[in-house]
């Protein structure tokens, strides 16, 4: 799988909280959208219109409400569910996926729906095959058969039990075939799709919804429309556009610090205003590059999973707005287990870090010279607050001379890729909730992480296994095999899992259906007063 860019995204810059809580709520909380529809201000841009294209949260977020997808992640569940599809599965074995449609699809111009279209949407993204695009999701796909207007029938190239969960994430978003063309993208920011809602229109400094009355699926849409204004990390104008009332909610980006003063002040409620707190599978890792001579040794990559303090990184640095991580498949993801307490325990132990460094001749007087690589600006600067505590906590042991550096993300990237670095961060936002995506893309071939780890038995056996098991609940022991050989080696070492945050004037209410593992904004939920 090639690298893609739903990687964790940079949170807005100075002011929101201030705003908030000084001066925001005396007005009516029902005039920024109008009767019943809803003004959401963000900082992610979309940046693809064509789902061809997209594969950064903004875009996803555009695709799950405009476009449908034979299956869908409902509300409170990961498992997915038939949308446009009537049914789907597995045909003898994990090779041959059937799925037959609905009756009287309809997309948003009028224009039917039907097994053609799925054909065409899915052999678009893998021939356009764009950089920013989803293709990678799809490359298990050998041919895909239409034997009449209702029934899609997928034949993949290797077994493969993601492959619904692939196709419900905004990989699997359907396009009219009469709209798009087939060997290039769509440039003129309009989307034709059968989801519930249209996309009215679209700039740099917003885009408007409304709903799609010609659509048939399983989302019950309870507002009038949906306005995303675009805030472009400039976390002050969000606050004064939520102080006067321009905005109903803020989502996305909101710094932790400012998101913990708002949970404790008694002041937020009476401003009209509410935090409001949903599951998330994101998640954050220290990475190792296994070719950096000083890292690449074992000894000295178990000694900084003794010392690590996940608890006061969450406490101190992200105000409890994540929780530490201890494995690399995150809580609320099936199959994810402890590997890492169990390897190197949940608190700091100096005394056997220093006993794994004395065995590769480590010690007071030859301590462990070592720079911590940061980038603020694509994980926010609670990034690099973070690393210099972890240098601190490394330093403190008296076993390390540690430092931090950071560097913009596009040398970042670069740097990474030619080994330059020996410690680094990376974050992660799943493409689906199954913990395959949490360590394919890692562990695979061509994986993400670029730090140079191969273990045959996770690549060629565990994964492959995994990927090949339709009942998802038996890939429980093979997934803690595989973890517990990432806590024994450690490649990478997990900091934390994040939450999801929105913050809603009076009268809004269902966000609590929109933030959740699957990472799907459902704008069909949220109700405004």
């Amino acid at each position: 799988m090639k690298a893609h860019n739903k990687w964790l995204t940079a949170p807005l810059a100075a002011g929101l909280a201030a705003a908030l809580l000084s001066g925001c709520g005396t007005e009516d909380g029902g005039g920024a959208g109008g009767e019943g529809s809803v003004v959401v201000g963000m900082s992610d841009k979309v940046l693809a219109t064509d789902p061809a294209a997209g594969y950064d949260p903004g875009s996803w977020l555009l695709f799950n409400n405009v476009f449908q997808s034979l299956l869908s992640f409902p509300k409170g569940t990961s498992v997915p569910q038939p949308e446009a599809a009537e049914k789907c599965g597995f045909e003898g074995g994990s090779k041959v996926y059937r799925c037959t449609l609905r009756d009287g699809l309809t997309f948003s111009n009028g224009n039917s729906l039907t097994a053609k279209d799925v054909k065409f949407s899915f052999e678009r993204a893998l021939k356009i095959d764009d950089t920013n695009g989803p293709a990678p999701l799809l490359s298990a796909i050998d041919t895909i058969e239409t034997p009449d207007d209702k029934t899609v029938v997928f034949r993949l190239k290797v077994p493969d039990a993601t492959f619904p969960s692939k196709i419900a994430s905004g990989a699997g978003s359907i396009v009219d075939h009469r709209s798009y063309a087939e060997g290039k993208l769509r440039d003129d920011k309009q989307a034709v799709g059968s989801g519930p809602y249209r996309l009215d229109s679209i700039d740099d400094a917003q885009a408007v919804f409304s709903p799609n009355p010609n659509y048939k699926g399983t989302a019950e849409v309870k507002n009038a429309g949906v306005t995303l204004k675009f805030y472009n990390g400039d976390r002050k104008a969000l606050g004064k556009a939520l102080e006067k009332s321009e905005v109903d909610i803020a989502y996305r980006g909101l710094a932790a610090s400012e998101i913990a003063a708002m949970q404790a002040s008694t002041a937020t409620p009476e401003k009209g205003i509410e935090v409001v707190e949903g599951s998330s599978a994101e998640v954050q890792h220290l990475v190792f590059n296994m070719g950096d001579p000083v890292v690449g040794k074992a000894e000295v990559r178990k000694a900084i999973a003794y010392l690590v303090d996940r608890d006061a990184l969450v406490q101190h640095i992200y105000r409890s707005t994540a929780t530490p991580l201890y494995s690399i498949i995150p809580a609320g993801i099936a199959g994810h287990n402890t590997a890492f307490v169990d390897a190197y325990g949940a608190q700091p132990q100096p005394d056997k870090a220093k006993a794994v460094l004395d065995s590769a001749g480590y010690g007071p007087a030859n301590k462990v010279k070592l720079t911590l690589w940061s980038t603020p600006s694509r994980y926010g600067p609670s990034t690099d607050e973070e690393f210099r505590a972890i240098a601190d906590q490394l330093n403190e042991s008296g076993l390390f001379e540690a430092d931090v550096k950071s560097v913009e993300f596009d040398q970042y990237e670069k740097d990474i890729k030619a080994g330059k670095y020996g410690v680094y961060v990376k974050g992660w936002v799943p493409d689906y909730p199954d913990p395959d995506n949490f360590t394919q893309p890692f562990f695979g071939e061509g994986n993400v992480l670029d730090n140079r780890y191969h273990n045959k038995k996770i690549s060629e056996t565990l994964v492959p296994r995994t990927s090949a098991t339709a009942e998802r609940t038996a890939t429980e022991e093979d997934f803690g095999k595989l973890q517990d050989l990432v806590a024994e080696e450690v490649p990478i070492l997990p900091l934390w899992q994040g939450k999801q945050y929105a913050v809603a004037r009076d009268g809004v209410t269902g966000l609590e259906w929109t933030l959740d593992a699957s990472t799907v904004f459902r704008f069909w939920e949220i109700k405004k007063a």
